[in-house]
């Protein structure tokens, strides 16, 4: 984790963690009276998947990289906010349905700033954080389920700081970070 703050300085704070997360301390990580936008995003266990009843779900991570990483894309949504901060916490483990797997919050001195950011952050771990989600069905099967990035629903992606990656994952054996992606 990271977190640095000297008055009303840029604040960014990025972790993983294996506990619930309450996304209102992600609020309280960003706030200052300089910051006229606060926004938070959070992502929940749903109940289905491609038409499949979810029981549960399992996230698996190779921490010391996704730490890395996760820091590293709240880093480049932060540079573009100038002063601002960014606090995002990805969930591992065993989630129930309904259990915030992902919490990003945002703060910046005005809004458009603060959306762009927040929507950088959640669309790059998408595309790049090496943390794998195996969903139960409620039928008993399981699977590791393969990453979508909102390029592939037909949507543009938020684009800030660096060109986005279309290397999908499926299940922790797969290939992950710019190594891998970019044959570096």
């Amino acid at each position: 984790m990271s977190d640095a703050r000297a008055g009303g300085a840029r604040v960014v704070r990025a972790d993983l963690t294996d506990t619930s997360l309450d996304p209102a301390d992600l609020l309280e990580a960003v706030a200052d009276p300089a910051h006229g936008a606060s926004l938070l995003f959070v992502g929940t266990v749903r109940d289905h998947a491609d038409g499949r009843p979810v029981s549960g779900m399992r996230y698996e991570a190779y921490v010391a990289m996704a730490e890395h990483v996760l820091h590293e894309i709240a880093e480049e949504a932060a540079s573009c906010l100038g002063r601002g901060a960014i606090a995002v916490t990805h969930r591992i483990g065993t989630l129930a349905i309904g259990e915030t797997s992902v919490a990003i919050a945002v703060a910046s001195p005005h809004r458009a700033p603060a959306w762009e950011a927040g929507r950088y952050v959640i669309e790059e771990i998408k595309r790049r954080l090496p943390v794998w989600k195996h969903e139960d069905y409620a039928d008993g099967e399981a699977s590791w389920v393969e990453g979508h990035p909102l390029e592939a629903e037909g949507e543009a992606s938020a684009r800030v700081g660096s060109d986005a990656r279309p290397d999908a994952r499926v299940g922790p054996d797969a290939p992950t970070g710019p190594t891998a992606a970019e044959g570096a």
